[in-house]
This record gives C-alpha cells, sequence and structure tokens, in this order.
C-alpha cells in the first residue's frame, strides 16, 4: 500500500509574492516617472512610500511562509523567496535613506563660506507640498554643517579669473549641472584686445605722440547690496540632479580675484525636504576634487 504525503500549501507565500510584485511596480514606475518624466519628489516620495508599505507587508508575510516550509514542509518557498527579490529594492532606498538620515545632520543647504554665503541670482521656486521646511538657514544649521563637514571649504588657486573660470566652465559640463543664471561673466573675460599696440597709434606725422597713457590705479571692488556678492565677482547657477534618482539640487558657483589669486566658493541646497542626507556635501566635495584635478599645478593654499 502506497502512502502519499500531501504538502500543505502556505497562503501566507502566495500572499507575500503578490504584494511584493506590487510594491516593486509601484517603486519603479515612480521612480522612471520621477527620473525622467514629471512627477516631483514630493509626489515620487509618496507614492515609494506607499511601495514600502506594501514590500514590508510582503516580507513579512514571506517569513512567515519560509517557517511554515521550514516547520511542516508546506508549499511556498520559492514564493517567499521571490518576494523578498521584489521587496529588496523599495526597503532597500527607504533603508539607506534611514541611515543617512540618522548619521547626517538635518540640514539642506551647504556652503564652502559659512561666514557670508554666496546668495542666489534666483531664489529657487519649487512646491514644497508635504516636504515644508524652514526657508531661512539659521546660524545653528551652519554650525552643525562645520561639525559634521570640516573638511568642506573653498579653493584658492594662484591663477587669474579667466583662466579659473573655463576651469569651473568645463567641471561644471562634466558634473551635469545645468546653468539657470549667470552674473558678472564679462569679469572673467582677458582684456587682450586693449593691450595689443596698434600700428600708428598715438603718434602723428611729426613723431609726437597725440596723448600721453597716463596709469591708472585699479578700482577697489564695490560690494552690491547683497552680503557675500561683489561687483567684480562671476558667479554661475544651476541645477543639478543625483544620477540614479533624480533629486534636484541648486548649485551656486561664486568666482573671486584676490591679490593675484582667484578664490572659489560653492553653495548646494537641496530643492525639497529639511534633509539633504548628506548628498549635498558628498557633490561638493565631488565637484571641487573635479576642479582641483583641473586646475592641477595653480592651486593655492
Amino acid at each position: 500500500m502506497i502512502i502519499r504525503y500531501e504538502r500543505p500549501y502556505s497562503h501566507a507565500a502566495h500572499w507575500a509574492r503578490g504584494l511584493a510584485r506590487i510594491a516593486f511596480a509601484i517603486f519603479v514606475l515612480s521612480l522612471l516617472a520621477h527620473r525622467f518624466g514629471p512627477l516631483t519628489t514630493p509626489h515620487f516620495l509618496a507614492l515609494a512610500s506607499l511601495s514600502g508599505i506594501f514590500a514590508l507587508a510582503g516580507v513579512l508575510l514571506a517569513a512567515i511562509g519560509l517557517t511554515r516550509l521550514w516547520q511542516v514542509a508546506a508549499v511556498g518557498g520559492i514564493a517567499s523567496l521571490s518576494a523578498l527579490a521584489y521587496a529588496a529594492p523599495p526597503l532597500g532606498f527607504f533603508g539607506f535613506g534611514a541611515v543617512q538620515y540618522l548619521m547626517r545632520p538635518k540640514i539642506y543647504d551647504v556652503t564652502t563660506d559659512t561666514v557670508t554665503p554666496p546668495p542666489w541670482i534666483k531664489a529657487p521656486a519649487a512646491e514644497k507640498n508635504w516636504l515644508a521646511r524652514n526657508p531661512t538657514v539659521t546660524p545653528q544649521d551652519r554650525e552643525a554643517q562645520i561639525a559634521a563637514y570640516p573638511g568642506l571649504t573653498g579653493r584658492r588657486y594662484d591663477g587669474a579669473l579667466d583662466r579659473v573660470f573655463q576651469g569651473v566652465r568645463k567641471v561644471v559640463g562634466e558634473t551635469r549641472i545645468a546653468t539657470t543664471a549667470e552674473l558678472g561673466v564679462e569679469n572673467a573675460r582677458a582684456d587682450l584686445g586693449d593691450l595689443a599696440v596698434q600700428r600708428g597709434a598715438g603718434a602723428d606725422t611729426n613723431g609726437e605722440p597725440d596723448v600721453i597713457p597716463v596709469p591708472a590705479a585699479r578700482p577697489s571692488p564695490d560690494l552690491d547690496a547683497l552680503p557675500g556678492r561683489r561687483s567684480t565677482d562671476v558667479v554661475l547657477q544651476g541645477e543639478w540632479r543625483t544620477l540614479i534618482v533624480g533629486f534636484r539640487f541648486d548649485v551656486l558657483i561664486r568666482l573671486r580675484e584676490e591679490a593675484e589669486t582667484t578664490f572659489v566658493d560653492l553653495r548646494v541646497a537641496s530643492r525639497y525636504g529639511a534633509h539633504d542626507l548628506g548628498t549635498g556635501a558628498a557633490f561638493a566635495e565631488e565637484f571641487l576634487r573635479a576642479l582641483d584635478a583641473e586646475l592641477l599645478g595653480i592651486a593655492g593654499d
């Protein structure tokens, strides 16, 4: 007499795979719509949170399915493993964000000049929706930045303003910054044409000069109405997006000529939310390293 053992069926594993698939679909579609489509960051995070809830429920049910497989050899082991695989992307996304949230200071604006940060040419504007934050960066925020990122400082280069500006332009393109506004770019143009001596200029037919050139003192830089900006500064403002998710950051680059050197400062601010998860400082350091490499040999102290 043949005795056949019928394995019980785990409904928990079946539901786990279904919920995890829904979570994966919501997360991937919302990610693509945010990175390449019109979906804004607040709506993307809301949909991603929904997918995280479905994924977490799927993981819990998958754990029950694996437990039943171990205890009574219930059918559903493959379904439970599939659920864990589908739930990994949304849960990994939120897990990484949670770690950064706990390890990094709660700030959304970082700058290499914490005393007089370069002001925006055009104030960044976006619909915050449920990602509300204090629009004013407080001194406590700057102190938190200094404590968390003590190495985030400006760069001084022993080069002319026009030479450093060319390097900045190149690094802006390499780091995928879309320039949205410029100010004082004419200050970086080399006035080589003014230095050229034209044939016959300054002399008449008698061999006597028409005009005797008189050296003039270099005008001192005048401060604009906004603190942190001078009329001789070169300022570039643009938008940068993270490569995979597409989070938006506003970037401001200020070039200032000081005593035959050029000082470069940077400001990076998250477009949404009160916490940039350390991405702003990471991008600023990446940009400055690329600029150091581009201007290798003229960097000063």
